[in-house]
């Protein structure tokens, strides 16, 4: 014998979830009390893992407090158990899309350098490079500005503090210096 009957145990399932719909706790706790045990146990016999089945009864009656009010009347055994069944379904899915990603390991290959960086590293590194090194710190400057970062005249003189007039003569040396360190007489480029 009970000495405490919860309020409103006496009610059907439908008076249940409409009050349930209305935000009424204590009908979505006797609603749980009802089903709860029937629905974890048919949840079990499909499922091996218990925290799964925990989880789905909790996000059934989690589903059953938002959505009471879509409930048509009479007896919820069926809607109860269509929710639960697909939160089961959705549940495996997802675990079984975790464990075919931890199957599949993903290792990014190492990116190559653009071809861009290699010609930036062959001129901080290569024959340029030590060439550079030898010409004069203000003629260097010039040349990096418009030939390495290619920036414009204007932009260089702008950036270097410096006329316009001097970054033209200051690249011109530059080239001039540079070509005799490589001991090439090959034009370099830029656009001073």
């Amino acid at each position: 014998m009970r000495l405490f009957r919860p309020v409103g145990a006496d009610r059907d399932d439908g008076a249940l979830l409409r009050a349930v719909a209305k935000g009424d706790a204590e009908a979505l706790a006797v609603l749980y009390d009802r089903h709860a045990g029937w629905l974890l146990a048919r949840l079990g016999r499909r499922c091996a893992d218990p925290e799964t089945v925990r989880e789905v009864l909790q996000d059934t009656f989690v589903t059953v407090w938002r959505s009471a009010a879509t409930h048509r009347g009479g007896e919820a055994g069926g809607w109860l158990w269509v929710i639960a069944a697909r939160r089961l379904v959705d549940a495996q899915r997802v675990r079984a899309r975790a464990e075919r990603t931890d199957q599949v390991r993903y290792e990014p290959r190492p990116a190559a350098p653009s071809a861009e960086e290699r010609v930036l590293a062959g001129l901080e590194y290569g024959d340029v490079g030590a060439a550079l090194d030898r010409i004069s710190p203000e003629l260097r400057e010039v040349l990096r500005a418009t030939v390495v970062d290619g920036l414009t005249t204007r932009e260089a003189a702008q950036l270097l503090g410096i006329p316009e007039g001097t970054v033209k003569t200051r690249a011109m040396r530059a080239r001039k210096e540079l070509r005799a360190a490589l001991g090439r007489s090959a034009p370099l480029g830029g656009t001073a």
